[in-house]
């Protein structure tokens, strides 16, 4: 019986170092907010989305980055077509969304070790150029899937994480297509890296 009592106080212990360690997501913002392009994307004749990328040297999720890719691609697909439809003033915009940082968590491994798998996290910015190459802006975008909720809910964080980052770059570049304004990166105090 004492044997039986120390067992399971010593599983209960190593469960919660377990859920402890395993709780925080490294990937970091470095800030809450975004500055301003140097201008605003009206000012641009024709606008391009690039499919989205690891940075160099970067190994990541392909699930996680195709999904982040898809719903760029649906929720900037209705101005894209409005935007370009205009007269075009020889001016091109290239947006090319990379992704830094992806720890995500997918289906298989949530459902079986729950929160014990961790938190997910992503970073990712877009480089918005010229057609000589110059930088207009490059926004950065963050969000994360708290690993007690995304295991409680056998992964529904985790995939809602990668369509929310994808949603704030969206409407960073809807939002300052007719005045240059910045926005958020979706980082709250906690999720940003002390320097």
């Amino acid at each position: 019986m004492k044997k039986s009592i120390r067992f399971i106080s010593l599983a209960s212990c190593l469960l919660a170092l377990g859920l402890m360690q395993g709780c925080a997501t490294k990937v970091k913002a470095s800030t809450a907010s975004n500055p301003a392009p140097s201008e605003a994307f009206s000012a641009y004749g024709r606008i391009n989305l690039k499919p989205a990328t690891f940075k160099p040297g970067y190994k990541g999720s392909a699930a996680g980055l195709a999904k982040i890719e898809e719903n760029l691609a649906k929720d900037l697909a209705p101005s894209l077509k409005t935007w370009n439809q205009t007269t075009t003033n020889g001016r091109t915009l290239t947006i090319e969304p990379v992704v830094e940082e992806l720890e995500f968590t997918r289906g298989a491994t949530r459902v079986f070790l729950g929160p014990l798998a961790g938190s997910s996290g992503v970073l990712m910015r877009i480089k918005i150029t010229d057609a000589e190459g110059k930088v207009v802006a490059t926004p950065e975008f963050f969000q994360r899937a708290d690993a007690m909720a995304a295991g409680f809910l056998f992964g529904v964080h985790d995939n809602l994480m990668l369509t929310r980052v994808a949603n704030l770059a969206s409407a960073y570049v809807i939002n300052n297509y007719g005045r240059a304004q910045g926005g958020p990166t979706g980082a709250d105090d906690k999720a940003i890296a002390v320097k």
